[in-house]
């Protein structure tokens, strides 16, 4: 059987005694970097073999796991942090296993998403996630754009080099638009930037971002009128 495990996106404490338990248990723990996974197995007294899966090996790698899955062992899978197979690896192996009619679960845990849509303030009955914003400046700034129109919370995944764009190109398309910055979620330096999209614009030019970010851009119903300045 494959278990897809998630692991913590910041504090090691942040998994749960199903997923220790069934790392304990595995024949062998596939992860996208061994030496990351590593450090959460160690930390935890975990000492199982390791083998790598990432966007590289992948395909050729999920197929022999599956298959060894197949065959009776016990197979878990985890990414570098968060849940496998959102905007990490874990998709392929899921649809070999699917197309196998191999047995496999995936365990509730830990995600950026949910704490940094619940901490920004916004409203979160209904929201978008749209992964890791385009590199390319155009494609950028119509995901942004769109997420303008859009009439419900948006969230994406952003990069420290790229935050302070992506935050200037909201200003100029929706100056007033809520905005909120979350990032280094569960770890040490964790924090909310909240406010309207000039305002974050302009303390980002002055003090960036840096570590992990979420990004989150209220809908088109959305209020800026009780988001605190930054």
């Amino acid at each position: 059987m494959l278990t897809l495990v998630p692991t913590p996106v910041g504090n090691l404490e942040d998994i749960t005694l199903r997923a220790l338990r069934v790392l304990r248990e595995a024949d062998v723990i596939a992860a996208e970097d061994t030496r990351h996974a590593g450090i959460l197995l160690h930390h935890h007294g975990i000492h199982r073999p390791l083998v790598s899966l990432h966007e590289h090996n992948e395909a050729a790698r999920s197929a022999e796991l599956a298959a060894r899955a197949g065959a009776g062992e016990q197979i878990a899978m985890l990414t570098d942090a968060g849940t496998p197979g959102i905007s990490d690896p874990g998709f392929r192996i899921v649809r070999t296993c699917i197309e196998r009619g191999i047995e496999f679960t995936v365990l509730p845990g830990p995600s950026s998403i949910l704490p940094s849509l619940v901490g920004s303030g916004l409203p979160l009955h209904e929201f978008y996630f749209g992964g890791f914003l385009p590199v390319k400046s155009g494609r950028r700034r119509s995901t942004l754009a769109a997420a303008i129109e859009r009439r419900e919370t948006s969230i994406f995944f952003e990069s420290p080099h790229r935050i302070l764009r992506s935050l200037e190109v909201l200003a100029e398309l929706a100056p007033t638009r809520p905005v909120c910055v979350a990032r280094e979620i569960s770890k040490k330096f964790e924090e909310y930037r909240r406010g309207s999209a000039a305002d974050l614009a302009a303390a980002a030019a002055k003090s960036p971002p840096r570590g992990e970010i979420c990004l989150l851009v209220g809908g088109a119903d959305a209020s800026s009128a009780n988001m605190p300045t930054p």
